[in-house]
């Protein structure tokens, strides 16, 4: 028998283990022991602004503002709300102090992330309403202009030897599997040419 095949498959195998242990060695061990794991505490450095947590009871409303400082850049910002459960939502207003809108949002979900252009340093004001039915605690994030953050463009910012070896254990992981799949199919057409043979005989 062609003992091929699962030689490669073997190869596949061996590289996507080694794409897990590369994953979860990746992830900060430092992490606070809470029910809740924070975005920012994976992305430590990331963000220029990150609030304490808020709590909204359901229909009342929270405002926060926040101050740009550079014009003409993207605003990445973002809400986690912490301990989520299903049917919990949030409405989001955000306007600067001269009333212009930079738009309306509703999250469903755990964490939203959106990004706004701006055009020149403004203060914005966010109206955050509790639409769902129960007691809601959340935290807001901001960075500026993220894509030049020092996160990213700094390769030995905690960001960063998270992001770089997550990249190397998906590249790992799908070429595992294509290897994987590559055996089997080499495999099975061993088998059936073995089985040619016998029937030849």
């Amino acid at each position: 028998m062609n003992k091929l095949g699962p030689i490669i498959a073997s190869v596949g195998f061996i590289m996507i283990f080694v794409s897990l242990i590369i994953a979860i060695s990746a992830v900060p061990s430092n992490l606070p022991e809470s029910d809740s794991l924070l975005i920012s505490s994976l992305f430590e450095g990331m963000f220029d602004d990150i609030s304490e947590p808020f709590q909204i009871l359901p229909g009342n409303m929270v405002y926060t503002s926040y101050s740009t400082y550079i014009s003409d850049v993207p605003l990445l910002w973002g809400i986690q709300i912490i301990d989520y459960q299903n049917g919990d939502k949030l409405s989001v207003g955000i306007e600067n102090i001269f009333g212009d809108s930079y738009g309306s949002y509703i999250q469903s979900d755990s964490v939203l992330f959106e990004r706004i252009s701006i055009q020149q340093s403004d203060t914005l004001n966010f109206e955050i309403e509790n639409l769902g039915s129960r007691e809601i605690n959340f935290v807001i994030m901001f960075a500026e202009d993220p894509e030049n953050s020092d996160a990213f463009s700094n390769l030995d910012s905690p960001v960063m030897d998270m992001v770089v070896p997550l990249m190397v254990s998906g590249f790992l992981l799908i070429l595992g599997i294509i290897v994987v799949l590559i055996g089997i199919i080499v495999t099975l057409i061993g088998i059936k040419n073995n089985f040619k043979n016998k029937r030849n005989y």
